[in-house]
């Protein structure tokens, strides 16, 4: 390009038709090495841990990608859908049911689930949400099923209940539903977290519970003192007949004892038959003679003799 000094006007050098040629090749060559770049990055994805990655060709599943990694797709040809592979928390909406004894009650669960076959699960519920809203749909179903045959007191009421497992009931009859119209989804537990009443069922119902509760509760403290009373007369009876016991192996223990002192005594004194009789004599002393006793002995008498110290 070359400039007049004069005037100012430019006038652009002409290009010969080769110049031109080889400037085009060489942009058409940078297109393509660009096209080439974006189509080689985009045919690249990552797997993530914990997610699914579908392989789909114009709409149709071709492989399902759960290896964690660096992993290829046809560009412009093959698109992705990211699915979680992992434990996944569904809350589900609450509802009113009909107890069997007509009582109505507002029902809150939750359900933990998982994607077990992502082919299945896109081919019968396209997405993600579909799934678990047909999900929710069966937990409803076999919860109202469940608990319409039982009586409001059976569901509310732990002791004496006969739901048995009620929670593994309904999870492996959502999981039957499930698997018959292959939704390639699978419900680890459903859980019920919350029983209420309707607002205008509540008073009269809790009315009745503390009337209930309040009648239990007599029925214990009257079974407790019926049972204080068989307790105290048990430990009476008891009592009588150890100390009955124990009195009469006391007397057979005497009874043995001065058996055996008046053996002993009768050999001792039959050894000395005089000391027997001082003995005999002092010992009766004893039983007569007190403080304000009045004897009148006659003179020989045993009595007087020792008494006096007449004796050998």
């Amino acid at each position: 390009m070359t400039t007049n000094n004069t005037d100012n006007v430019y006038e652009m050098k002409k290009m010969s038709p080769k110049e031109i040629r080889r400037y085009i090749k060489i942009g058409l060559s940078l297109l393509l090495v660009v096209i080439i770049t974006i189509l080689f990055f985009s045919s690249m994805f990552i797997v993530k841990e914990g997610e699914y990655k579908v392989v789909r060709q114009f709409g149709e599943v071709v492989r399902i990608e759960e290896t964690p990694g660096l992993k290829f797709r046809i560009p412009l040809v093959q698109s992705i859908t990211t699915l979680p592979n992992k434990k996944l928390v569904y809350d589900v909406n609450e509802r009113e049911i009909n107890t069997l004894d007509k009582k109505r009650m507002i029902i809150d669960n939750y359900a933990i689930w998982e994607i077990t076959n992502p082919e299945q699960m896109i081919a019968n519920a396209r997405t993600e949400i579909n799934a678990e809203t047909r999900m929710g749909e069966f937990i409803f179903s076999v919860i109202r099923s469940e608990l319409g045959a039982m009586n409001y007191e059976e569901i509310i009421n732990d002791e004496g209940s006969t739901r048995g497992d009620l929670n593994k009931r309904i999870t492996d009859r959502v999981n039957e539903l499930l698997t018959r119209d292959e939704y390639g989804i699978q419900v680890d537990d459903v859980r019920i977290k919350r029983t209420d009443l309707p607002e205008e069922n509540e008073q009269s119902i809790y009315n009745r519970m503390i009337s209930e509760r309040e009648s239990q509760a007599q029925r214990y403290l009257s079974q407790g003192e019926a049972e204080k009373k068989r307790i105290i007369a048990q430990a009476d009876r008891d009592v009588k007949e150890m100390l009955s016991k124990a009195n009469a192996e006391a007397e057979q223990i005497r009874a043995e004892g001065e058996a055996e002192a008046a053996e002993m005594y009768n050999e001792s004194f039959s050894r000395d038959p005089e000391f027997y009789q001082l003995y005999r004599t002092l010992e009766s002393y004893k039983e007569t003679i007190d403080g304000e006793t009045t004897i009148i002995i006659p003179q020989g008498s045993p009595y007087a003799d020792i008494l006096l110290g007449y004796f050998e």
